[in-house]
């Protein structure tokens, strides 16, 4: 029998899952203090609501994911230049290093996967990988909207 591409998505992501598990084994950070330290790598200093957004995450979360990286030595916390009330979060010298070469890293085996397509094929497989995930994103919205409108008074 023939896996269906849900299938064969599954097995992507379960194994992007065990790579980064291998990856960070015993750094102490977790998948979501990656993608924080990604977003900040990315988006440069931000206040913690601005990175709750990015993260679309609650506050409460994104504070916690601070404190964790803050007390690792990955970010700290400054004053923000023109907000008296709020701090900016931003990497430290050694994680904006290591951040530079987890960006090295992620370049380099997406050139390793694209390589593993034929060339005639890697634009077809370009907007089929885009078009499934614009339209999964699209799926987990409204099944988001629905939960939120089914529990709302």
């Amino acid at each position: 029998m023939t896996p269906l591409l849900l299938d064969r998505l599954l097995q992507i992501a379960d194994l992007f899952q065990k790579d980064m598990a291998r990856a960070f084994e015993g750094t102490g950070l977790t998948p979501a203090r990656v993608h924080l330290l990604w977003m900040l790598q990315h988006a440069g200093p931000s206040t913690q609501q601005a990175l709750a957004q990015l993260l679309e995450v609650s506050p409460r979360n994104i504070t916690g994911l601070v404190d964790a990286l803050e007390g690792s030595g990955h970010v700290r916390r400054t004053p923000h230049p023109t907000d008296r009330r709020a701090v900016l979060v931003e990497l430290t010298a050694d994680a904006a290093r290591t951040m530079t070469r987890m960006q090295q890293e992620h370049d380099e085996l997406n050139a390793t996967l694209v390589a593993a397509v034929a060339p005639a094929d890697r634009d077809t497989v370009e907007r089929g990988v885009t078009a499934i995930a614009t339209h999964l994103q699209a799926l987990v919205a409204d099944a988001a909207a629905t939960a939120s409108e089914k529990t709302a008074p």
